[in-house]
């Protein structure tokens, strides 16, 4: 066994936790319909069920989609004042900070995520709820006063309407954060849908809502997999909206059902972040950024820095740096506050991570180190692993791993690296690293990718739009931009006295 790996603790009290949750519609707690339930079973734990929800129907989801309609249609949510909405939401963002460490607790344990990077992210989440609460009673349209002296035009913000929101398992609880309150803001109404691995957390948001006197209707949680609650949800004609954050496989499908009713999308799929380090580069802080980057989650995250490409002439002072890291960071047990990187979400998904090893290696990689699952039978865990002399062509330079799997290629030119950068499907992230403040932004300026950082990675505000190019995705959340993706702008011309006639 690794020396960094920190073995679960199966007499731990808090794997007792078990938790029973219901689906959220028109405000009722509820089970399907037909009785049938999910058990979540630890991935950081081996046999240890922490979580049991329903598993809804078509019918279930079609019944929170009337809700949302109604709530929209004639409930007050949509016809009050922002100032309203705000009040009501900032109440969200306190109980969430209230809870927060059942909420880190239920979080770790059904996704894997170690328990001190939950608690971060339970707080990060109020913030955004915060963020967006201040900002629903400033939403406004426009007033153009010089199209004539007879003539004013107007431009009303209105909500889009009934919003279907589809989380992964990843990020279950910041996923929602930064797509609910962003939606109900705006005045829509919501009915989400989280995944079958991650649910508990997300049906705990809708509680709390509902706790602070946000309306019934208008956010429902429906919980199942996605055949058919999924697909239902994009396809019910009573759903103006499909947000979708998840593989680009299901994102087309999704687009494909919207496209077929004219109904508005957003996706946000993806991604194969590079981080670029160029020779100038504070090397230390570089390779904690790329480890973190790459590590962060185990992987599992659309925004992970999974391609590093750095400048000859410093890649062996990097790497013996980056390595020194990886041999060291901890992980294993999601519940040990020490834990750095936790376990994978499923068998099936680690199986898939190794693939990409084993075709790395098979395609002429140089692999430095990991490549190996580790304490197999006490969960689903895999170790930090780093390739060198990584091809472009290789399938681990090309394709999203979703796991803790670094892919290293050099460059010699700035030209090189961003040539280099672009080269991918993919444009959701990337990182440069430059103490040439000059260098590291004429190259941030060429690089097609919606969520950039410069002497940094995976670094978030709720100010700051997210977003992808290519197939990466469509549309933006967070900042003033996330608040136009779910409303609808509407032309208004007002003629003052009699307009001249058109006939006589």
């Amino acid at each position: 066994m690794l020396s960094n790996f920190i073995a679960p603790d199966s007499s731990d009290p808090r794997l007792n936790i078990k938790s029973r949750y219901q689906m959220l519609v028109d405000g009722k707690s509820v089970d399907a319909e037909s009785g049938r339930t999910i058990d979540r079973v630890s991935p950081g734990h081996a046999g240890v069920v922490v979580g049991t929800w329903p598993e809804a129907s078509a019918d279930d989801v079609r019944l929170a989609v009337a809700a949302a309609r109604r709530a929209f249609d004639a409930g007050p949510w949509p016809r009050m004042s922002g100032a309203e909405r705000s009040r009501l939401m900032f109440k969200v963002a306190d109980l969430i900070l209230k809870h927060q460490e059942e909420l880190a607790l239920a979080e770790s344990l059904e996704v894997g995520k170690p328990i001190a990077q939950a608690r971060g992210e339970i707080g990060f989440c109020a913030d955004l709820w915060s963020y967006a609460a201040g900002q629903a009673r400033a939403l406004e349209g426009q007033a153009h006063n010089n199209i004539g002296d007879d003539r004013l035009g107007l431009v009303l913000r209105e909500a889009v309407g009934v919003v279907g929101i589809i989380t992964p398992w990843n990020f279950p609880f910041i996923i929602a954060s930064e797509r609910v309150p962003w939606a109900i803001g705006a005045g829509c109404t919501v009915v989400l849908k989280p995944s079958e691995f991650t649910s508990g957390t997300s049906i705990r948001m809708a509680e709390l809502a509902r706790e602070a006197g946000i309306p019934d209707g208008v956010f429902n949680v429906v919980t199942g997999y996605g055949d058919p609650a999924g697909q239902v949800l994009a396809e019910d004609p009573g759903v103006d909206m499909v947000a979708f954050t998840g593989s680009v496989r299901v994102g087309t499908k999704l687009g494909e059902i919207a496209a077929r009713s004219v109904k508005r999308v957003g996706l946000e799929l993806g991604g194969k972040g590079p981080q670029i380090v160029f020779a100038d580069a504070d090397l230390e802080a570089a390779a904690d950024g790329i480890a973190y980057g790459v590590y962060h989650n185990g992987g599992q995250c659309c925004i992970s820095g999974s391609r590093l490409l750095v400048q000859d002439g410093i890649r062996d002072a990097l790497m013996e740096r980056l390595l020194d890291i990886s041999r060291k960071v901890t992980f294993g047990d999601p519940l040990n506050d020490r834990t750095k990187i936790g376990a994978m979400i499923s068998e099936a998904h680690v199986g898939k991570v190794h693939s990409y090893v084993e075709a790395g290696i098979a395609s002429g990689a140089e692999l430095l180190l990991g490549g190996e699952r580790v304490g197999k039978d006490k969960g689903i865990y895999y170790a930090p692993t780093v390739f060198a002399g990584v091809k472009p062509e290789m399938s681990i330079a090309r394709e999203e791993i979703f796991g803790p799997v670094l892919s290293t290629l050099t460059f010699k030119t700035a030209d090189e690296a961003v040539a280099l950068a672009n080269a991918s499907e993919f444009g959701l992230s990337a990182s440069v690293w430059s103490t040439n403040l000059e260098n590291a932004m004429q190259s941030i300026r060429r690089i097609r990718a919606g969520r950039c950082w410069i002497n940094s990675v995976i670094d978030g505000t709720p100010e700051l739009p997210i977003g992808g190019y290519k197939k990466s995705g469509l549309g933006r959340e967070l900042g003033r931009y996330g608040f136009d993706e779910y409303s609808q702008f509407k032309g208004v011309h007002v003629t003052f006295g009699r307009p001249a006639p058109w006939f006589g």
